[in-house]
């Protein structure tokens, strides 16, 4: 492809009309009669100059510029404009006018007649008006009808370019509704990628907030004589700092949705550096060994989200007795996250749900995989294997 921003304003400008499809450009009818002017000009300097012997006389002239009138008309109607150049045409060359001088106009109809229907009509044009008026000037000079066959290579020429442009058009048409589907793609996936954002973001901070709210409804509601004002305002507080994390993590998300362009679509990605304070909130232990690891933000992030969603589905289903550890190691290349949790509560979690699709989506999303299932010896394991560095793996 031509690099446009190497190209000078009057290059910008050339580029930009050959690009275009005719019959949308702008002032069609404006353009196309002063086309037709200058067209005419060039037949009528021809018809002066080029066979002396051959001037045309009184109807010569209006059946010239009857044909070259046809030139304003060309992109209203391709065909009917050809039908009535050849009107026009082939009285002219039979009458044993200059025959140069009808060249320009029959050229420029052609061109459009190329350039704007399919090259089998194409052809077909081309070889039924050259074949018309070559045989109709035979028929009057065999000397000036084998002139004018001569002279019709260059009618052949301007039908071929014009073929070409159709074809370069059609393949800049391609290019564009192919950058448009992929600009679109990026977008949709874009919003899948926020979508499971909030879905991991409200699903996380409402279950906690529904497990601090209920063991500060257990101390008042169980044994109120013997309340426990420490419990409940480390409840409390839990809750408080749910909210302010799931506020600050919501705004990030909708200020990205609101982006006018300048800022692109993305925003800053949660990393393994929150994952202390996410583990601590939902009361679990963590195993974070990851220094000197050089992983790559989309990986962190990916594994940010799974341990969200594993603690989550943890608090939600393992139980309130029970315990979950999570690991977050490197082993070679890719990146371990384990959350296993001991729960017996009833029903357990199986494994099935948005969540368990989520988590391994998003392992797939950096190119890697993720198993979720009840252990042997009761409770529930997530394990994923991350690449250190994003890789995108085939559908």
């Amino acid at each position: 492809m031509v690099n446009v921003s190497a190209l000078s304003p009057l290059s910008e400008r050339v580029l930009a009309v050959v690009n275009r499809d005719p019959m949308d450009a702008p002032h069609r009818r404006r353009t196309d009669a002063l086309l037709a002017v200058g067209v005419g000009a060039l037949a009528t300097v021809l018809a002066l100059f080029s066979d002396p012997a051959r001037t045309p006389d009184a109807l010569g002239w209006v059946l010239l510029m009857g044909s070259v009138a046809t030139v304003a008309f060309r992109r209203r109607s391709p065909v009917g404009a050809l039908l009535a150049m050849i009107a026009c045409a082939l009285p002219y060359h039979a009458l044993d006018n200059a025959h140069g001088a009808a060249i320009p106009g029959s050229g420029v109809i052609l061109y459009t007649v190329a350039a704007t229907g399919r090259p089998l009509r194409t052809l077909a044009a081309g070889i039924t008006v050259v074949t018309l008026m070559v045989a109709t000037v035979m028929t009057q000079d065999l000397h000036h009808g084998l002139e004018l066959l001569r002279i019709s290579g260059w009618m052949i020429a301007v039908l071929f370019c014009g073929i070409d442009v159709r074809v370069y058009r059609q393949y800049v048409a391609s290019l564009k509704a192919r950058a448009a589907r992929e600009a679109e793609q990026r977008v949709t996936d874009e919003r899948m990628r926020i979508a499971r954002d909030l879905h991991d973001l409200l699903a996380h901070s409402i279950t906690l907030i529904g497990v601090q709210t209920s063991v500060a409804s257990h101390i008042l509601t169980v044994d109120p004589d013997r309340l426990d004002r420490a419990t409940i305002a480390k409840a409390l507080d839990g809750i408080a700092e749910t909210c302010r994390t799931a506020r600050g993590e919501l705004r990030t998300t909708l200020e990205v949705l609101r982006a006018d362009g300048t800022g692109g679509l993305s925003d800053p990605l949660p990393d393994l550096a929150a994952l202390p304070g996410l583990v601590e909130a939902a009361s679990a232990e963590l195993d974070l060994r990851t220094e000197g690891l050089a992983v790559a933000p989309a990986t962190a992030a990916a594994a940010y989200r799974i341990v969200q969603e594993s603690l989550t589905n943890a608090v939600r289903h393992a139980g309130p007795a029970a315990r979950v550890r999570v690991s977050v190691y490197g082993a070679g290349e890719t990146l371990q996250v384990k959350v296993v949790d001991d729960g017996k509560a009833p029903g357990g979690t199986s494994g099935s749900g948005y969540g368990i699709v989520g988590m391994r989506e998003r392992a797939r999303s950096v190119g890697g995989l993720l198993t979720a299932g009840p252990r042997r010896d009761g409770g529930f394991e997530v394990r994923a294997e991350l690449p250190l560095q994003e890789r995108k793996l085939s559908a």
